[in-house]
């Protein structure tokens, strides 16, 4: 098979960016979505925004999720991730109008599920996340929202208001281009089974959660 050469012989120029494919109804316990399609042509990934309502340019409620197979699918109680993720579609559906975009390639804050699994043992012998990362030769967070803004522009959305409880990610999106207006607190009440975690996320990654002062009692 011949190789596609353009002008000149010289090879087309590759893509960037991220790049609307597909857009399909989705209807779910929360109400009603369409679900947006992107690839990310820069990092290949297949990415998808979760539309509901007419949402708008200011202001739009937002949730950039972070993919988590164990959390979001398995209903692990090591982290808050499955519960947050409903948490945003029942706000976004309440509001009437937002978009919760689900970003793939983020497991286990950009290392992997692999990676994620490997860090969770060492967490189970007593590092916490922060070191259990350092321990295995991987950065503590290695997530980029370039593709999320990339696909908010996409949306035509200008402003957001972000449910997170990471300043990171908020500062993040703002280098990005995408100005967030508010950081709507997105608090899921703790287990035994993850208040270490989120301890570490609140003294180690500056998570703003202070709804864990109520259960101090707990070691």
């Amino acid at each position: 098979m011949t190789e596609n050469i353009g002008v000149l012989g010289k090879k087309p120029p590759q893509r960037t960016g991220v790049e609307r494919v597909v857009n399909a109804p989705l209807p779910t316990v929360y109400g009603k979505f369409q679900a947006v399609g992107y690839l990310d042509h820069d990092r290949g990934d297949e990415q998808v925004a979760l539309v509901h309502g007419d949402i708008g340019t200011e202001r739009v409620l937002t949730r950039l999720h972070s993919e988590c197979l164990t959390g979001d699918a398995f209903g692990s109680q090591h982290c808050e991730c499955g519960d947050q993720l409903a948490a945003a579609m029942r706000a976004v559906a309440a509001e009437g109008a937002g978009v919760v975009v689900y970003l793939r390639g983020h497991e286990g804050r950009g290392i992997g599920l692999l990676a994620k699994l490997r860090a969770m043992a060492l967490q189970a012998e007593g590092l916490d996340t922060v070191e259990a990362n350092l321990a295995l030769g991987l950065p503590v967070d290695a997530r980029d929202y370039g593709v999320a803004a990339g696909m908010l522009r996409d949306l035509g959305v200008e402003s957001v208001r972000l449910m997170s409880n990471n300043p990171r990610k908020r500062d993040a999106l703002q280098r990005h281009g995408v100005q967030v207006t508010e950081q709507v607190p997105l608090l899921i009440p703790p287990c035994e089974s993850n208040i270490t975690y989120l301890r570490t996320k609140r003294e180690r990654l500056d998570h703003n959660l202070p709804h864990l002062d109520a259960v101090a009692h707990w070691s």
